[in-house]
């Protein structure tokens, strides 16, 4: 049996594998070629330039070392961003932005940063995905039926059912959201047929299906605008690069960065369950993903992200290295070169067909309901990243998320409980501390009891805490010891807490501090716990105990030794 690669060493290209991969690649274009036309065109860019795109992804970022198996282009979840900065900026502007957002891309591989953007919290990337497929959904939708979509996404989503009811009365909108159901159904329905028929990919299949209907129905529907790859293609100029004074401009070379990167290494740890072959190296994909966004900046083109759909696609076809990927941008080539009068057959009904069925798959709702169930403050992040995305843009959204998500992990790291038992005085314990009379209660030597006299005989002898005192003094009623137990975080965040519930303890019984569930101490709440055990010594009859605090420098002890 041959033995399988390590993790860390990329397969070699046999001819076994260089047959795989062709295989693969030619699956891989198939589901690349509707994706990267619909998500041009649902940014607000020519259709020219999201296979642009798509082969700077196979040809370029393929070639990198990072992930092996990891496909590259224009992504859904980055639609409404781009949208916002072709408004805001234009196809020049956009490009200044992907290009100084490569860079940033770039130079964190080389920093060695790709590691830290694994530690986003899942729920903010749920939330910006969920955000994104709502904002995608309500703006294909107004897409499908042919009518303009206002801006913004509240004003978006409140107006959506008006104007789906006045397109209802209008036969060529009647027409153009039949197309666009019918490309939904035919992906739905298609993964679910079996055999290699069902291997196909299903928005292929619907683009194809809905060009063919519309040809011999000659039904009033758009289609796809095409002025050639050439003349699409239009680097940014001098006069571009003074945007980047602008802040809005660096907040979306900043969003655009940290976006697509943390898409893209989610998306590698994801394809990387996958397969059992080479692991993804993060830093250098970083590095990949990087120099990517630099040559689609230079060329004008779309941002793009490692996409898991085409990723997924690409490991179940079969391949097994990176020619598979790089040949999916040879075919995207071809296709750019020979057949780009091919895109004007194509109805625009029928990509945003596509990309509803694309943003509505983007919100996990699976993953909201299990959330929900055991981790309500996680469902709770995501669903205000994902209002936030709607309600104001994407990079509010994704720092809204953050800032819930670190402000929710300083609240747990923080969480301290206070418990405390009443234990009960033992018998025959003293008075006033449970330990045996002290020789202040006791009669001197010699002295016998007031009046001389002892029990009668027969009579039971009472009780050392109910009897009087020897001098005739009514005895202190004898108390237990209160244990008081701290679990979890003491910081600053739980101080309020911790001194409500310290002083809140009765003063006139003994007081026992236990700190062994403690896993964090900080110097505020040493301060607080020790002045607090000053004051409630000071007010009462008897001390409080409290242990020394442990030594946040101190070296863990040593294991005892074996016999």
């Amino acid at each position: 049996m041959p033995s399988s690669p390590s993790p860390g060493r990329p397969r070699r290209l046999s001819r076994a594998h260089l047959r795989q991969d062709f295989a693969a690649s030619l699956v891989v274009f198939l589901v690349a070629l509707p994706l990267c036309v619909g998500v041009a065109v649902a940014s607000g860019v020519p259709a020219e330039l999201g296979l642009v795109t798509g082969i700077v992804g196979g040809l370029v970022t393929g070639v990198m070392r990072g992930s092996s198996l990891q496909v590259s282009g224009p992504a859904a979840g980055l639609t409404v961003l781009v949208l916002e900065s072709v408004r805001a900026f234009g196809l020049a502007g956009l490009g200044v932005i992907v290009l100084a957002a490569g860079l940033v891309q770039t130079a964190l591989g080389l920093l060695r940063w790709g590691r830290w953007f694994r530690a986003i919290s899942l729920s903010v990337v749920e939330g910006m995905l969920a955000g994104i497929g709502l904002v995608i959904v309500a703006g294909q939708l107004y897409a499908a039926a042919g009518v303009a979509a206002p801006d913004g996404g509240p004003a978006r989503l409140a107006a959506l059912p008006a104007e789906l009811a006045g397109a209802a009365t209008d036969p060529r909108a009647v027409a153009s959201v039949a197309v666009a159901a019918g490309a939904v159904l035919v992906i739905v329905a298609w993964i679910r047929l079996p055999g290699r028929v069902g291997a196909l990919p299903g928005a292929l299949v619907a683009v194809l299906l809905a060009g063919l209907v519309t040809a011999l129905a000659g039904l009033p529907v758009a289609t796809v605008q095409v002025d050639g790859v050439l003349a699409a293609v239009r680097p940014p100029d001098s006069a571009a690069f003074l945007l980047l004074a602008e802040p809005a401009v660096l907040g979306a070379v900043l969003a655009f960065a940290l976006i697509a990167s943390a898409e893209s290494l989610f998306s590698a740890a994801a394809v990387d369950r996958l397969h059992d072959g080479p692991r993804t190296e993060y830093d250098r994909e970083l590095v990949a993903q990087g120099v990517g966004n630099t040559l689609c900046g230079l060329l004008g083109a779309l941002p793009l992200t490692a996409v898991i759909v085409r990723s997924s696609a690409n490991v179940r076809a079969g391949a097994r290295t990176r020619a598979s990927r790089v040949l999916h941008g040879v075919w995207l080539l071809v296709f750019a070169v020979l057949l780009p009068g091919a895109l004007a057959h194509v109805p625009l009904p029928a990509l945003a067909g596509i990309l509803v069925h694309a943003g509505w798959k983007l919100i996990p709702f699976r993953g909201i309901v299990a959330l929900w169930r055991g981790h309500r403050g996680e469902a709770a992040v995501l669903a205000a990243t994902a209002a936030a995305i709607v309600a104001v843009g994407m990079l509010e959204g994704v720092l809204v998320g953050l800032g819930l998500a670190v402000a929710k992990a300083a609240w747990e790291a923080s969480h301290l409980r206070v418990d405390h038992t009443d234990e009960p005085p033992p018998d025959g314990a003293s008075p006033s501390d449970g330990a045996s009379p002290s020789d202040d209660d006791r009669p001197p030597r010699g002295v016998l009891p007031p009046h001389g006299e002892s029990p009668a005989h027969g009579e039971p002898c009472p009780s050392p805490h109910d009897a009087p005192s020897p001098y005739g003094l009514p005895r202190p009623p004898a108390v237990g010891v209160l244990r008081v137990r701290l679990s979890g975080g003491a910081t600053f965040l739980g101080l309020p807490k911790l001194l409500d519930a310290l002083e809140a303890l009765p003063r006139d019984r003994p007081v026992e501090v236990d700190l062994s569930g403690l896993h964090h101490l900080d110097h505020a709440c040493r301060a607080a716990m020790t002045a607090w055990a000053e004051r409630h010594t000071a007010a009462g009859p008897h001390p409080v105990r409290l242990p020394p605090f442990p030594d946040p420098h101190a070296a863990p002890a040593a294991a005892p030794a074996g016999p």
